[in-house]
């Protein structure tokens, strides 16, 4: 039993006879996978069900795939676009068109189905059925539960365990009809209908899954990054899902879609935290790291003083001052002020062997009577206020920035750097000459004149 493909110009008388049965299925959707084929003739517009008569003609249509059936045995198939018609004393044609297996669709031929000897008859029962061999997509996936994924960067020493939740969709294609008929659709009386294996289907690709996401954390691959290798995870599937699915079924998974990958906070703290450690352990060898890392640090540190508000607006702001002057640019790490000079990097290009000198002190700096140099408002190590300017003590007791002490009316000594009038700059040859007023303007000599 075998099929002819039929030309064009003798198609056409071919219909004309009105005995012949004309078996055709329309365009396949996509939620049709198997459909029985429909059976019609010129006479009566209704040919016999499941009796293929010498002559019949059969249609094969884009996407699909035809196989003939009888008593529930495969006797022949066709995935050859085109009209053919069947004779029953020919051997078996399988044309397999361009099926990507097309070898291994013979020989699941010869392993289930049944070959016919010359003159062979009609049987009792036969059937047509065609089946949807274009990719079927949209199929939605998701993991009930997050999976484990080991985040591993070798460069930093991380190792990780997280939950990922994995979701998307993919699409699969029939690959061998013969075995999707066999073991899965067999004699439908209608349609087989994608929604009856696709809930199986999703269980299976979830529970391969895990092993699929693993082998791309063994290569070292981050979380963010699954989505853009859903390619290698398709080939890990398909490995993973061959005995199942391409040897019991006929089918594979042919493209997915992952959708971003995202982890608790908490877990993706304990990743930031980690490469923080290690851009610390790198800064060791690498001064622009470790400049990197300090100056991270400090904002740091300023966002948590300026943060803290639990005693008050002022305290928060005096705490930001503290970290500041803590943090500030001038107080580089000794090390790494080493390391820049060593790798001449510090102003002028220092040479390595050059002896290391003291820095001057930062502009507006003033120094606490406890001894502790400051540029804040308050001193970093007792916490005393910054001295306002120009303020001198009398010999009362009383600390004053006037000309004059509001305690006594003493008035503000004068220095022994002498004096300069501040409105004409008159200076007396003699520095030890204070005269109340200035010889050359009339301007009163007081603590604003002095030098």
């Amino acid at each position: 039993m075998g099929l002819v493909q039929a030309a064009k110009d003798t198609l056409e008388s071919i219909l004309n006879d009105q005995w012949r049965e004309y078996f055709y299925c329309d365009t396949l959707p996509d939620d049709i996978l198997v459909s029985k084929a429909k059976v019609k003739n010129k006479k009566n517009n209704k040919g016999a069900d499941n009796v293929i008569s010498d002559g019949s003609v059969v249609v094969v249509n884009e996407g699909q795939c035809m196989i003939i059936v009888e008593q529930g045995q495969v006797v022949d198939f066709c995935a050859q676009t085109g009209p053919y018609v069947f004779d029953s004393a020919l051997e078996p044609s399988l044309l397999s068109g361009e099926m990507p297996d097309a070898e291994t669709l013979k020989e699941t031929f010869k392993a289930i189905g049944r070959r016919f000897s010359f003159g062979g008859s009609t049987g009792n029962d036969q059937r047509v059925y065609y089946f949807n061999i274009k990719e079927i997509k949209r199929n939605l996936f998701g993991t009930p539960q997050p999976i484990g994924f080991q985040v591993r960067d070798n460069e930093i020493g991380l190792s990780l365990s997280v939950k990922v939740p994995v979701n998307g969709s993919y699409s699969f294609k029939i690959v061998d009809p013969l075995l999707f008929y066999k073991n899965v659709s067999g004699n439908v009386s209608g349609d087989y209908r994608r929604e009856e294996i696709t809930g199986q289907m999703k269980d299976e690709l979830v529970q391969a899954l895990q092993p699929a996401i693993s082998d791309l954390s063994k290569k070292g691959i981050l979380h963010t990054e699954i989505p853009g290798y859903a390619y290698d995870v398709v080939k890990s599937l398909n490995e993973n899902l061959k005995d199942l699915w391409r040897n019991e079924r006929g089918i594979e998974v042919v493209s997915m879609n992952i959708n971003p990958i995202n982890i608790s906070a908490a877990e993706e703290k304990m990743i930031q935290d980690q490469q923080l450690e290690w851009q610390k352990i790198k800064a060791l060898k690498d001064p622009m790291a470790m400049l990197s890392y300090e100056t991270r640090k400090r904002g740091d540190s300023w966002e948590a003083a300026a943060g803290n508000t639990a005693t008050g607006s002022m305290m928060a702001f005096a705490g930001l001052d503290m970290a500041k002057q803590r943090t500030s640019d001038s107080s580089v790490s000794p090390a790494l002020m080493q390391m820049m000079a060593a790798n001449g990097m510090m102003q002028g290009n220092a040479p390595q062997n050059s002896a290391p000198q003291s820095s001057a002190p930062a502009a507006g700096s003033w120094k606490c009577s406890c001894g502790n140099v400051n540029t804040a408002n308050f001193c970093t190590n007792c916490g005393a206020k910054k001295p306002e300017a120009n303020a001198w003590k009398c010999s009362c007791g009383q600390t004053n920035t006037g000309n004059f002490c509001p305690n006594c009316g003493a008035g503000k000594p004068v220095s022994a750097g002498g004096i300069k009038c501040d409105k004409c700059g008159w200076e007396p040859e003699n520095p030890a000459d204070r005269p109340k007023f200035c010889p050359n303007c009339g301007d009163v000599i007081d603590g604003s004149d002095m030098k």
